[in-house]
């Protein structure tokens, strides 16, 4: 039966606890990004500036394709500019208020570069303007992601449209 292919992206708000909790009660396969390039070593050299290893796109794009077209994956990546756009039946864009952003970040240890970028990153809703560039705009949505009770809100709001979506094309 189909099922649908959904991604997060957005900077350091819970995506992971979202994603997870999601796969485990839709049963769709959860993929974290970060650790799929760690695990095979999908990178293309290192970014100086910002201490981290470059994502080879490329790479991860094979290394995922088949996945994506059987369905049923949660993809987990702080960006979705690089992803097929034929991939994802519904991008969801993850909001915080600035403040709560920037301590959050703040004590995971990310250096001052990194939080200024990542803080910018959001006042200017970068991610959004560039999930709405990718996809069509209907299978774009914003979520809040404030408070843990939030959290628990996307979550239940998700499934419905999950169980919705699963209805809608097996029937």
């Amino acid at each position: 039966s189909l099922r649908p292919n959904i991604t997060f992206c957005t900077p350091g708000v819970g995506k992971t606890t979202l994603g997870k909790e999601l796969a485990s009660r839709s049963g769709l396969k959860y993929i974290n990004v970060g650790d799929l390039a760690q695990e095979g070593q999908l990178y293309d050299g290192y970014d100086e500036e910002y201490s981290c290893p470059i994502l080879d796109e490329d790479r991860v794009v094979d290394e995922l394709e088949n996945q994506m077209r059987e369905g049923g994956v949660i993809v987990d990546y702080h960006g979705c500019d690089f992803f097929p756009e034929r991939w994802f039946h519904i991008v969801f864009v993850l909001r915080t208020d600035n403040s709560i952003l920037y301590k959050r970040l703040e004590t995971r240890g990310y250096s001052e570069k990194k939080l200024q970028d990542n803080i910018q990153c959001e006042i200017f809703q970068v991610l959004y303007e560039e999930a709405r560039a990718s996809y069509r705009e209907e299978i774009v949505h914003q979520l809040p992601s404030n408070e843990p009770e939030q959290l628990e809100d996307n979550i239940n709001q998700i499934s419905k449209w999950i169980e919705q979506w699963v209805k809608d094309h097996n029937s």
